[in-house]
């Protein structure tokens, strides 16, 4: 497959260097080339603008920070809309605003441009390992045409709906593993209240129906007390932001989602945003 990819980012470049591995043509851009140089000496090929790189793939993959970058990227003129020609499919796997993601597939639409809505779950350690699950929003046949390419990135794919249902879906995801911190947070404090071994109750737990990824993986770090970046609490900030912000406009409260950014964003306000989310267990843990 003749792809085109931009966004070399922590998870870009390894996304890309698994889809060279699987054997397909990737092109990319990049602002800075020096940054995409491993992947030139892997094989990806360069273009010197997006305009160029669009003209030159069937599929153009998109991988960036925030609604804002997506549709400035997608939207411009001189660029990417430019080149776009009907038939060709573009593949956003940022996490991004439901709602932006409609607006986009709307717009590229009016080309004749299939868009998918891709957000991802598994993080930089599931993009090195080609684990990373797929929650896609957008046309079914236009997805079954770019499987291939999603599944040298990843194991899990699962179209969830038509446009910005994929968004919804990851929406969900930072949900329900925020809350699930919290909760495990929680276990940690009343297990160490009543001097119990906290790496007994995890164990006990991990044993029943309370057990999740949560539990093992970030239930170890709260014992350890050791909060590595695995997912920075200033992106999930980001993530959180979407979720409240489509809440709003849909006219609904989420309260527990709504305590969690509280807490995500003191977090970030002691200095801490570039440790992992999880380590908002510390603010938990100092509250009566």
């Amino acid at each position: 497959m003749n792809i085109g990819y931009i966004g070399l980012g922590i998870m870009g470049k390894p996304c890309v260097l698994n889809l060279l591995k699987a054997g397909h043509q990737v092109t990319v851009w990049a602002r800075r080339r020096e940054s995409a140089e491993p992947l030139l000496a892997a094989g990806a090929r360069w273009a010197d603008s997006p305009a160029a790189l669009t003209s030159a793939v069937d599929v153009l993959i998109t991988n960036l920070p925030d609604t804002p970058d997506v549709e400035a990227v997608l939207s411009d003129e001189a660029g990417v809309f430019g080149a776009l020609k009907a038939g060709q499919i573009v593949a956003d796997m940022s996490t991004i605003s439901p709602i932006g993601a409609r607006r986009i597939a709307a717009k590229l639409a009016e080309k004749g441009v299939k868009f998918l809505d891709c957000p991802v779950s598994g993080g930089e350690i599931g993009a090195i390992n080609a684990t990373l699950t797929f929650m896609v929003g957008g046309d079914a046949a236009a997805l079954e045409t770019i499987t291939p390419a999603l599944e040298a990135m990843g194991k899990s794919i699962t179209r969830v709906g038509d446009s910005g249902a994929g968004q919804v879906a990851k929406a969900c995801n930072q949900i329900a593993v925020g809350v699930t911190v919290m909760a495990v947070a929680e276990v940690m404090k009343l297990a160490r209240a009543c001097d119990v071994d906290l790496a007994a109750v995890r164990a006990a737990l991990m044993g029943g129906f309370a057990q999740s990824r949560v539990l093992d993986v970030h239930g170890q770090r709260m014992i350890d007390d050791a909060f590595p970046a695995g997912f920075k609490a200033t992106l999930h900030l980001k993530d959180m932001n979407i979720v409240l912000d489509t809440a709003r406009e849909l006219g609904i409260r989420l309260p527990e989602s709504e305590r969690m950014t509280e807490l995500i964003r003191e977090l970030i306000d002691q200095g801490d945003g570039d440790l992992d989310s999880s380590a908002i267990a510390r603010l938990i843990w100092a509250k009566n």
